[in-house]
């Protein structure tokens, strides 16, 4: 016993001083010894666990724990939550952390890392607020960036304008994270100043280091090139920015995140052109560990784009397949079903189509908006314009705003069924009348109705929005007039008493002086005084000077289906409209001219039914910059070794 406590003490020897020499793997073959002699020693089951982690065999690490889980007890709460963070189980490490009988700084700052794995950012920002403001150590500038970090992505990610925090912008890191913020606020002019600031502070910084090469500079500003080429590319600078994804692609970084975002963004660029190099670049964001390098927002998108780069290379079955799995994974949001939609178009199978919208509609009321106004798009393209109206009115959210209204008033109007029409006018004047009686929304509602009631020879109806208008503004000699008018073919005594509210004639004159206007410069026509008539200028007879020659009148040119033994139309010369015999157009021609709108009509309908079935690439911004601390969680579990 005496020898083996002997060899004992000699290989707790050599663990001591293969541990400050930073050799764990030594370290590892004595303790397994130790070990061997004494099974159940704490200490040198601590001190596995530490060399296990510091080689970075993390499952191993983890067996250990939960094979000698009654020996440890709760030891080794930090360096279990640590390896399982590392092995992607964030989840697991969560709960790790949350069943901690104490709560160390060691495992704030891992708690930290996880909540922002799982985008709980709310939670995140407050852990490393509280880390900040009660710690005093060297590692308050990656605090700083990992606080900022949490800023930028609740700016990007959830639309969020959190107050400021007054960070500093000391190194570039600081500075790219801050630009990510403007980029999530939507300042896309300061947050391309900030990068370039950002990229400066970067040569300075690395050029003092010796052993960094160019190569290596340029590797480390490859997330803040891409991140300038995605702002350009939202500016409408294309060129420039798939210039700049392309020389981030060149350097082939390490980050496969940096990669899939970079290529993703150049296929949104290629859309449904040059998709040989779309097929290419799609491969990248294939890579292995992109998952867990990307938010859910970022690895939606892409899959969005996957599915959308099948549909225009004519990969249905793949298509049909991507889609299918988004939507299952996310079934509440309409952008797999509208992917699906759009083959089903390409296919010719627009009822089938119209079907899986209506479904789609029924089950999720909350997106029903947007897929509606597809639906109404297809029905168009099928000439079904009053299927088309019909689902229009029913969407609550766009049913009483102008440019809807002037779709569907340009749709019935199509089909003759001005009655129709009076009624949306009518819904939706009465819809501001309650909501927003006297705004110009409503009041140019009411104009545009009493032209359209005017136009088609509906002046009892027009009346009453036209002396609408007049009270509002009865300084509006243009309503006055058209108020007469139609009160002459209905109360020609009500006509008489309105007409004296009309200028008089004396208050419309103006002191003008006609032959000076005639005689201005850039008049039109001046009218010449006659000349007076001399013996030099007296006309000539016939017999004396040049007689003038007779024009021979031309005969009219007859129609070509004139026929001499029927009796001309003599209602020809009237417009086909008022000619007796007309009984209007029939329906379903003219298609081409839905979508025109009503005169003053907004076009904001029908830009809204024009994009119905456009499925749009979706460009992504780069990630903030994360300052993972694994030096001072290293630290943190050397605190362990023995001395």
């Amino acid at each position: 016993m005496a020898s083996g406590g002997g060899s004992v003490a000699s290989l707790w020897t050599e663990v001591n001083r293969c541990g400050q020499n930073g050799d764990f793997t030594r370290a590892l073959k004595a303790l397994n010894k130790i070990l061997h002699e004494v099974k159940d020693d704490v200490t040198a089951l601590h001190c596995k666990i530490v060399c296990l982690v510091q080689n970075g065999s993390f499952k191993e690490a983890l067996n250990v724990m939960n094979s000698h889980s009654k020996v440890l007890g709760s030891d080794v709460v930090f360096e279990k939550a640590y390896c399982e963070y590392r092995l992607n189980r964030v989840e697991s490490a969560l709960k790790t952390i949350e069943g901690a009988s104490e709560q160390t700084d060691k495992l704030k700052e891992l708690y930290g890392q996880v909540l922002y794995r799982l985008e709980r950012y709310d939670e995140c920002k407050a852990v490393y607020t509280d880390l900040i403001r009660n710690s005093q150590d060297e590692y308050e500038e990656e605090r700083k960036t990992n606080l900022a970090a949490v800023v930028a992505a609740m700016s990007q990610w959830e639309q969020a304008s959190p107050d400021s925090l007054g960070l500093p912008e000391s190194t570039y890191e600081l500075c790219y994270n801050a630009a990510c913020t403007l980029i999530g606020q939507g300042q896309l002019t300061e947050a391309l100043n900030k990068l370039r600031q950002a990229e400066e502070v970067c040569r300075v910084s690395l050029a003092d280091d010796s052993d960094v090469t160019e190569e290596d500079i340029e590797s480390e500003l490859a997330v803040i090139h891409s991140q300038m080429a995605y702002i350009m590319q939202l500016q409408g600078r294309t060129e420039e920015a798939l210039q700049l994804y392309n020389q981030v692609i060149k350097l082939k970084p390490s980050d496969v995140g940096l990669l899939a975002v970079t290529a993703n963004n150049i296929i949104t660029i290629n859309k449904d052109q040059n998709v040989f190099d779309s097929k290419k670049k799609v491969k990248l964001t294939n890579a292995d560990g992109v998952e867990y390098k990307l938010a859910k927002k970022q690895l939606q998108a892409i899959e969005f784009n996957k599915a959308l780069l099948a549909m225009y290379t004519n990969q249905a079955d793949q298509c049909r397949k991507l889609s299918s799995n988004l939507q299952s994974q996310n079934p509440g949001h309409p952008r797999p079903v509208l992917i699906q939609v759009a083959q089903l178009c390409r296919e010719k199978q627009h009822s089938k189509a119209i079907e899986l919208l209506q479904q789609f509609s029924d089950q999720h009321p909350e997106s029903a908006s947007g897929i509606k106004l597809t639906m109404a798009q297809l029905y168009l393209t099928q000439g079904h314009v009053t299927k088309a109206c019909d689902i229009l009115r029913s969407i609550e959210d766009f049913k009483h705003k102008p440019g809807m209204v002037s779709a569907l008033v340009t749709m019935y109007s199509h089909e003759e069924d001005i009655d129709s029409a009076i009624d949306i006018f009518s819904q939706a004047i009465q819809h501001y009348q309650s909501k927003q009686p006297g705004s110009a929304t409503h009041l140019a509602l009411v104009r545009e109705a009493a032209n359209f009631k005017l136009k088609y020879g509906r002046k009892k109806e027009a009346i009453s929005d036209l002396e609408q208008l007049w009270k509002q503004n009865p300084s509006d000699i243009h309503t006055l007039a058209q108020l007469i008018s139609a009160y002459s073919l209905v109360d020609t005594d009500k006509a008489k008493s309105l007409s004296k509210h009309l200028p008089s004639p004396d208050t419309m004159s103006f002191n003008v002086d006609v032959d000076e206007l005639e005689n201005s410069h850039g008049a039109n026509y001046v009218r010449k005084k006659a000349a007076k008539v001399t013996g030099e200028n007296l006309p000539k007879e016939q017999g004396q000077g040049e007689i003038k020659k007779k024009r021979k009148k031309k005969k009219g040119k007859l129609p070509k289906n004139f026929d001499p033994k029927v009796a001309p139309d003599l209602e020809r010369w009237l417009p086909m409209r008022e000619r007796s015999y007309y009984r209007g157009k029939k329906k379903g021609k003219k298609k081409e001219q839905i979508g025109k709108g009503t005169q003053g009509a907004t076009a904001g309908a029908a830009a809204e039914l024009g994009k119905a079935l456009r499925c749009p690439f979706v460009a992504l911004p780069m990630n903030p910059r994360w300052k993972s601390p694994a030096g001072e969680q290293r630290k943190q579990l050397m605190l362990f070794w023995p001395k």
